[in-house]
């Protein structure tokens, strides 16, 4: 077995509001700089450590768990997962 570790981000789904990432860009255009951003979107980053015997099994267990315990709303969020070095953990 391996050690890898699965960063799975959480995200709004297109066209679901996102209060922080306007209340960052808000805060952003008002202070007078960084006009040419138009657009931020926030989200939350979990990292699983997971040992398993390849990169495939790692990202699909970390994806089974997320679905299986509801960590986050299929309705309204969407979850991207990358296998990545042990050491970004």
């Amino acid at each position: 077995m391996t050690d890898y570790v699965v960063s799975v981000i959480i995200e709004n789904k297109p066209g679901i509001s996102d209060p922080e990432g306007d209340t960052i860009l808000n805060d952003l255009v008002l202070k007078g700089k960084n006009r040419n951003i138009k657009k931020i979107h926030s989200g939350t980053i979990l990292k699983f450590l997971i040992s398993e015997k390849n990169e495939k099994t790692a990202k699909d267990k970390v994806m089974k768990i997320c679905d299986e315990m509801r960590i986050y709303n299929p309705l309204v969020s969407k979850i991207t997962a990358t296998v990545g070095n042990v050491n970004r953990c």
